[in-house]
């Protein structure tokens, strides 16, 4: 499982990215955890909205997470 935080690095950006760290290692799982900061690149997923969390390519996510939501995308995922 590939997972990008897609953000310009600011405080939002990088509080999602450390909050996606966490859950990832809480849940164990066997993710790559990349934060995506090149505007050029986050242009290519269409979003207007930052950060955004970005799962095996797909954007599942926009805007600023709490832990528990993160867990409950990862689940649903992973399942």
């Amino acid at each position: 499982m590939t997972i990008k935080i897609l953000g310009t690095g600011c405080s939002k950006c990088k509080s999602l990215h450390a909050t996606v760290l966490k859950v990832v290692e809480e849940m164990g799982l066997n993710a790559e955890v990349i934060k995506q900061e090149d505007m050029m690149e986050i242009m290519k997923y269409n979003v207007m909205t930052l950060p955004a969390l970005v799962i095996d390519e797909k954007v599942v996510a926009k805007g600023l997470l709490k832990p528990d939501q993160v867990k409950e995308i990862l689940e649903k995922m992973t399942n």
